[in-house]
C-alpha cells in the first residue's frame, strides 16, 4: 500500500476498505475528468453518490430517509436525493437555512436544533407557507418563550418537535456516553414537555426526534485497533438496547399527550438499518452516507464509495519524498485530532508532516508517490467529514464516469454560511 505500514497511524493516509474499488484507475479519471479545470477544486462522483443513496435506502428497510442537510450543504445534490424513492423531507441545521430551503420549494423541513435566530421566528410566524413547511426543534420551554417574543404580530401556528436524550448513562448517571444535546432524557419529563407544548396556544406538537450519535457517529472497526473496536462495540450493543427500550417508552408517552403526532425520527448513516429496525420510528436521519468521508470508513454495519473530493496542486518539490501542494487546511469540527484532517487519497501512500500538518496556505506531504509528482499535478483529498468540504468551495464540479458533465453551486456558491 504505497509505503503504509499495516496499522497505518492516523497521520497517514488510510486505504478505504472497498476490495472492488481500483484507486489508481479512480485517480486516473478525475485527473482526465478536470484536466481542463485549475485546482483548487472540489468535486462529485455522481455515479458514487447516487450508489450510496440506493444504500441508504435498502439499509432503512422501507421506513423513509430524512436527508441532513449539513452533510450535504448543496441544494441541487438534496433535491436529486429527495427525487429518488426512498427519501422525504430534510433535516436542517439552522432556522435561517430552513426558511432559504423552504422559500425555495422544499415543503418538509425539520430543524434538527434548537435556534435563537428572532428574526427568522418572526418571519416563520407571520408566512402561512414557512409556517406549514418548517418544523423547529425544541426541548425548553424558554424556547418556546423567545418564539413567543419574537412573532412580532405573527399569528401562524409553529410546528414543534421535541428531542429526547440518547446518552447511555451508567453507574446512577456518574458516566454518561453520547452527545450534549436535550436535557429531557427520561420518557416521564418528555410527556411533560410534550403537555407544555400542547397547552400553549400558536404551537402544535407534530414531532420527536432522538439523535443517537454514539452509535449512528462512531465507527467500531479501528484499523489497527482491535481493543478499541472491541469497546466501541460493547457499548454500542448496549446502548442500543437501553434507547430502543426508552425511545419506545417516550413515543408511547408522548402520544398519551399529542394522539396526533406525525414523525418520530432517529438513526444517523452508522445505524441506519439498526434504528429503522426499532417500531416506534417512523423515519432515519441520514446525509454523511451521502459522500461517505474519511471518518465513516470503519463500520462494520456498511461500506460506502468516497462520493466528494477535493483536489490540490503541486505547486513545489522541497527534497527527495517530499512535495508541498496550496491549500489543505481544512480541517473538520469536532475534537482536535489528526482524525479531524483532509486525507491525502489519491495517489495512495501520501502522508502529512508532523511538524507542519495541513498548512494554511500550503501543505508538505510525504511518501514515495511524492517522488513520481511533478509541478502542477493533483493531489485528490477526501474531507474528515462531509458538508463541511462544501463551506471551502463555490462549486461542485460534477463527475459522471470521467467526464465533468456540470456544476453544482454549494451553499457558499449560493451566497449562504449558515454557520
Amino acid at each position: 500500500m504505497g509505503g503504509l505500514s499495516r496499522t497505518p497511524s492516523l497521520w497517514q493516509a488510510a486505504r478505504v476498505p472497498d476490495a472492488s474499488s481500483d484507486l489508481a484507475a479512480d485517480r486516473s479519471r478525475y485527473d482526465r475528468a478536470t484536466a481542463h479545470l485549475d485546482p483548487p477544486l472540489a468535486v462529485v462522483d455522481l455515479d458514487a453518490f447516487d450508489a450510496n443513496a440506493s444504500d441508504l435506502v435498502r439499509r432503512a428497510g422501507g421506513k423513509p430517509i430524512r436527508v441532513a442537510s449539513k452533510s450535504v450543504r448543496c441544494r441541487a445534490l438534496l433535491e436529486r436525493v429527495l427525487s429518488r424513492d426512498g427519501f422525504a423531507g430534510v433535516l436542517s441545521f439552522t432556522l435561517a437555512e430552513s426558511l432559504w430551503l423552504a422559500r425555495s420549494g422544499i415543503d418538509d423541513v425539520l430543524l434538527a436544533y434548537p435556534s435563537a435566530d428572532r428574526s427568522g421566528y418572526a418571519e416563520l410566524a407571520s408566512d402561512p407557507k414557512l409556517a406549514r413547511s418548517v418544523t423547529v426543534m425544541v426541548d425548553d420551554t424558554d424556547q418556546l418563550d423567545l418564539i413567543d417574543a419574537a412573532r412580532e404580530g405573527g399569528t401562524q401556528e409553529i410546528r414543534v418537535c421535541l428531542e429526547l436524550d440518547t446518552s447511555l448513562r451508567l453507574l446512577g448517571g456518574r458516566v454518561r456516553i453520547g452527545a450534549r444535546r436535550s436535557p429531557v432524557h427520561s420518557p416521564t419529563r418528555l410527556a411533560e414537555l410534550a403537555r407544555s407544548v400542547t397547552r400553549r396556544e400558536g404551537f402544535r406538537l407534530t414531532g420527536l426526534m432522538a439523535y443517537e450519535g454514539h452509535i449512528a457517529g462512531v465507527g467500531d472497526a479501528a484499523p489497527g485497533n482491535w481493543a478499541r473496536s472491541r469497546g466501541v462495540r460493547l457499548m454500542q450493543a448496549a446502548a442500543k438496547r437501553e434507547l430502543a427500550a426508552r425511545r419506545a417508552a417516550a413515543v408511547r408517552a408522548v402520544r398519551r399527550v399529542a394522539p396526533g403526532l406525525e414523525l418520530v425520527n432517529g438513526g444517523g448513516t452508522g445505524s441506519v438499518q439498526h434504528t429503522a429496525a426499532e417500531e416506534a420510528v417512523t423515519e432515519i436521519a441520514a446525509g454523511s452516507g451521502l459522500f461517505v468521508p474519511r471518518l465513516f470508513d470503519h463500520y462494520t454495519s456498511f461500506t460506502g464509495r468516497p462520493a466528494a473530493l477535493f483536489a490540490l496542486p503541486v505547486v513545489r518539490r522541497p527534497g527527495v519524498g517530499v512535495v508541498t501542494v496550496l491549500g489543505g487546511g481544512y480541517p473538520a469540527s469536532g475534537a482536535p485530532g489528526p482524525d479531524r484532517l483532509p486525507q491525502p487519497y489519491l495517489p495512495e501512500g501520501l502522508r502529512y508532516d508532523k511538524q507542519e500538518g495541513a498548512g494554511e496556505v500550503q501543505t508538505p506531504l510525504l511518501g514515495p508517490p511524492a517522488d513520481d509528482l511533478l509541478v502542477g499535478d493533483r493531489v485528490w483529498f477526501r474531507h474528515a467529514k462531509a458538508g463541511e468540504l462544501c463551506e471551502r468551495f463555490d462549486t461542485l464540479h460534477v463527475i459522471e464516469g470521467d467526464r465533468v458533465t456540470g456544476t453544482f453551486p454549494t451553499y457558499r456558491g449560493e451566497g449562504h454560511t449558515f454557520l
